[in-house]
């Protein structure tokens, strides 16, 4: 089932933690951009580089700061972080499906599951024994619980979403279809002819409201679990290997890469398509720019880039064969920083 919802003005301020300034009888049914909102829906302002489109926005109110209130003709409501009330207005007005609490006929449910109250099980999903599901979880069409996993409450597992045994979800955890949770961590003991599996005897802890991305995969750990601390926010397509702690609220974006034993901190975001190689911690506060590569630790909190600006193929080739003759020509130059020194004792 779907639900539609729709708000007065005035119930929206409350809701929304903002001052109200027009007609709180409003009644507003949904969300829309300054240029393509029409009455009955309401936008918002984050950007100044858009001030310029409130006077023709047929928005009945935006969502906008004080200093930019002058600007706006229509009802306002006044928030110092626009953009984080425009992201609550959202769940407000939410139109995914939610699917009714109850187990459908095709699922799996091994015996000794623990189900809480008012949850939902979608056809052809599989619990596995002795697992733990929370009051209020949604797992959805062909999602796979392995043995011994643990679910908090209000938990949402899209389609095909798979945890293997003994991962572990706080509360208000969302993961989207296709993640693989819980999967072996890529560790193997080369004898000299074959490599030789190291059996992955860790887990994995994912803490309250974290969101994992569709085809995100994050490994069990070798001997510790790999843990995601609360609030951590991960695209689609990461991966994450085997004993990787990553730090509260920090965010992940698509196509990222970190690999085993990893430390992230706290509050830090990586950049799309971003690695990081093993055995490495990462200060909280630290940003990486996309495409970047950690290939070393970071102590202090900022902002870190690796890699070359994008620039015309000619250039680049160039550019590359200088790159190769900077060992040489650093070589060059502390040669010649030595006979400069001598040369300048040899006048003394």
């Amino acid at each position: 089932m779907t639900h539609k919802k729709s708000y007065t003005l005035g119930e929206l301020a409350d809701l929304l933690d903002a001052r109200l300034e027009g007609d709180g009888s409003v009644m507003i049914d949904g969300l829309a951009s300054l240029r393509e909102a029409s009455p009955g829906k309401l936008s918002f302002l984050s950007n100044p580089a858009y001030v310029s489109q409130l006077a023709e926005s047929r928005a009945s109110a935006i969502i906008i700061e004080q200093r930019f209130s002058d600007a706006c003709p229509s009802s306002k409501l006044i928030s110092e972080k626009p953009y984080v009330a425009f992201a609550r207005a959202t769940r407000l007005f939410d139109n995914a499906p939610v699917a009714a609490a109850g187990v459908h006929e095709s699922a799996v449910i091994h015996p000794s599951a623990v189900l809480g109250s008012d949850v939902s099980i979608g056809a052809n999903a599989v619990i596995g024994a002795g697992v733990t599901i929370g009051s209020g979880c949604r797992i959805e069409a062909g999602s796979v619980i392995g043995e011994g996993c643990r679910l908090g409450v209000d938990n949402r597992l899209h389609a095909n979403v798979t945890l293997y045994h003994n991962v572990s979800l706080g509360n208000r955890v969302e993961i989207h279809s296709g993640a693989v949770i819980g999967a072996d961590g890529f560790g193997f003991a080369f004898d000299g002819k074959l490599s030789v599996k190291i059996s992955q005897l860790g887990s994995v802890v994912i803490g309250d409201d974290v969101e994992i991305g569709a085809n995100t995969t994050i490994d069990r750990g070798a001997l510790e679990d790999t843990v995601i601390g609360e609030g951590v926010k991960i695209d689609n397509q990461v991966q994450i290997g085997h004993n990787v702690k990553v730090g509260r609220h920090t965010v992940i974006c698509g196509c990222t890469a970190i690999a085993g034993s990893t430390t992230v901190g706290e509050y830090c975001v990586l950049g799309g398509g971003s690695g990081m190689v093993g055995h490495i911690s990462v200060a909280s506060g630290v940003r990486i720019s996309a495409m970047s590569l950690v290939s070393q630790p970071i102590t202090e909190p900022g902002t870190y880039s690796s890699g070359t600006g994008l620039m015309d193929t000619a250039t680049w080739k160039k550019n590359i064969v200088r790159f190769r003759q900077l060992d040489s020509l650093s070589k060059r130059i502390k040669e010649l920083e030595k006979l400069i020194a001598q040369a300048g004792q040899n006048e003394s």
